[in-house]
């Protein structure tokens, strides 16, 4: 059964993808293209979608291009268990009203950053949770202390899931310890992968699942790698990690949305342009990634050209 069949209690479980926008040179969505990619992240193993996160530029998005993309995720998913919208917004109301839009189109959960406009205090991110969580679909934290610099360090992570607030965190503060500290506090909250560099020390700590940006280029093999990972099989996850990791780590970069596109280009599928305020790599960045993507490719990792 696949981990994120209806029959699975947890759709947030497994490799998510986080899909990037696919655009036009104008920068207008080609929504035919996105539903293509997502129905081949699927096709490949991928477990399911992470829509309108920052990775799809979510930030930049009109309220109809939001909510379009997130209906367009669903049905090419075939399964809405299998897309998890991201809900971000700079207050409580938003995040609550994108949330009843993700549970009207019948997505299996959602994506919630901390109140990001400034450093609030404990109980206002409390509150937060708790308004999203009302509008009854799964609540994933996303701990990025980095760009909202609020920290939901183990100790708040454990509050908010004793609320009944949040059920999972995408954990992308890169400190692998925070798992077992997680663990103690919060025995009952799913531990998600939030940091592509990190994933098989996180996995080997018990994460459970993987909000992913490498298997937008090389789905298959990342599945691979997720699946040993998880399954404390370090004979074929350690190999293979080590393949992927000058790629994987693009992931924890400020340019990881082109550097993402930019390598999916270059493996034969869909990446296109930015919006602005994100200019395209510089030349010594995208030789790198060049470089990454077609030694992975060289090195037989997918299939070269395959497209989605």
């Amino acid at each position: 059964m696949p981990m994120n069949s209806p029959a699975h209690s947890r759709p947030w479980r497994g490799v998510m993808v986080a899909t990037p926008l696919t655009l036009r040179d104008d920068r207008s969505i080609d929504f035919d293209a996105y539903a293509a990619h997502v129905r081949g992240l699927v096709d490949a193993g991928c477990d399911g979608v992470v829509p309108n996160g920052s990775l799809g530029e979510y930030q930049t998005l009109t309220d109809q291009e939001r909510d379009q993309v997130v209906r367009v995720a669903v049905e090419a998913a075939g399964d809405g268990a299998r897309v998890m919208p991201g809900v971000s917004a700079y207050d409580s109301v938003q995040s609550r009203r994108w949330a009843d839009r993700a549970a009207e189109v019948g997505a299996g959960s959602v994506l919630l950053l901390p109140p990001n406009g400034y450093p609030c205090e404990d109980s206002a991110v409390r509150a937060h949770y708790a308004e999203v969580a009302e509008a009854g679909l799964p609540v994933v934290a996303y701990n990025n202390p980095y760009d909202t610099k609020v920290d939901l360090n183990p100790r708040l992570l454990a509050q908010l899931h004793a609320d009944g607030s949040v059920v999972a965190v995408k954990e992308f503060s890169g400190d692998v310890r925070r798992a077992y500290e997680i663990a103690e506090e919060a025995p009952g909250l799913d531990l998600l992968v939030g940091a592509d560099d990190v994933l098989l020390e996180l996995a080997l700590a018990g994460a459970v699942g993987w909000i992913a940006g490498c298997p937008n280029m090389l789905p298959e093999s990342c599945v691979e790698l997720y699946r040993a990972a998880v399954s404390s099989d370090p004979a074929t996850a350690l190999p293979l990690y080590r393949r992927l990791h000058p790629l994987l780590r693009w992931d924890s970069k400020p340019e990881f949305v082109q550097a993402i596109k930019a390598s999916m280009d270059i493996v034969g599928r869909r990446g296109g342009p930015t919006r602005p305020p994100r200019l395209p790599l510089g030349t010594d960045a995208m030789a790198a990634v060049r470089t990454a993507t077609e030694k992975a490719l060289a090195e037989g990792l997918d299939r070269p050209g395959r497209s989605t």
